[in-house]
């Protein structure tokens, strides 16, 4: 529900890639907690978080395209991630679990860190709504009469950034970022106004993550695999419906 509540300022702002580049992040600094047995959750946090200033800061550059500055930090994240696994240990269990996901690595922290993180980004976006309404429809309208922009792009990509260090374990380093693009993706083609958009959303996330969790138990498959699917398949019905 974060990542889609997330997703709605970083799809309609054309920054939903930040969420892959940070997701492919986490994976290098997965695979180098593992390699010399530290917690990911203590490497990876701090590292995507810098990361994630560090993609905003490039993204507003004008001499940089957004698109451009994602795919050096996402490719280059992803090949260093494959290389120490290679040189460490392979892709053992671990490795696996963090790349695809597993319901089985969450544990009670995970929880709480979640509830956590649910009241701090459903909170922040209640209170600072407007503004960020503002920030998405009319960015320069936003300037003019003094709302600081830039602060609340960076404020977007530090919670983004927690939400995928948070749901990395469960739904996969490379897969995480779907919960940020497909659910706002689904909810447009349903909604004509900014509010309807954000709850569709927030639903459809949690529609779909609960059928894909249930999915998962009964075909034993991975849970990031088996929600990305569900997603797919919402997408496409929904396309067929709104054509018809």
């Amino acid at each position: 529900m974060c990542a889609a509540l997330l997703g709605v300022v970083l799809v309609l702002k054309k920054y939903s890639l930040i969420g892959h580049s940070l997701a492919d992040i986490g994976f290098a600094s997965t695979s180098f907690a593992l390699a010399f047995g530290i917690s990911p959750l203590i490497i990876s946090t701090p590292i995507i978080i810098l990361c994630s200033f560090l993609i905003m800061y490039l993204s507003q550059n004008k001499k940089i395209q957004g698109d451009v500055a994602i795919g050096i930090f996402s490719t280059g994240s992803l090949a260093i991630g494959v290389l120490i696994s290679s040189l460490s240990f392979g892709f053992n269990v671990d490795v696996y679990n963090y790349m695809f996901g597993s319901v089985l690595a969450v544990d009670y922290s995970d929880l709480v860190m979640s509830i956590f993180l649910f009241i701090i980004v459903f909170s922040l976006f209640f209170i600072f709504y407007n503004r960020l309404f503002l920030v998405v429809s009319d960015e320069d309208f936003a300037k003019s009469i003094g709302i600081n922009v830039v602060f609340y792009h960076f404020l977007i990509s530090f919670l983004a950034a927690l939400t995928i260090v948070i749901g990395m374990r469960m739904m996969g380093t490379l897969l995480i970022s779907s919960l940020i693009i497909f659910p706002v993706v689904i909810a447009r083609k349903c909604s004509n106004s900014f509010k309807t958009l954000t709850i569709l959303s927030v639903i459809v996330s949690f529609v779909c993550f609960l059928l894909g969790m249930i999915a998962s138990f009964l075909l034993n498959i991975p849970i990031g695999a088996s929600v990305v699917i569900i997603n797919i398949l919402t997408l496409l019905l929904v396309s067929i419906f709104k054509n018809i």
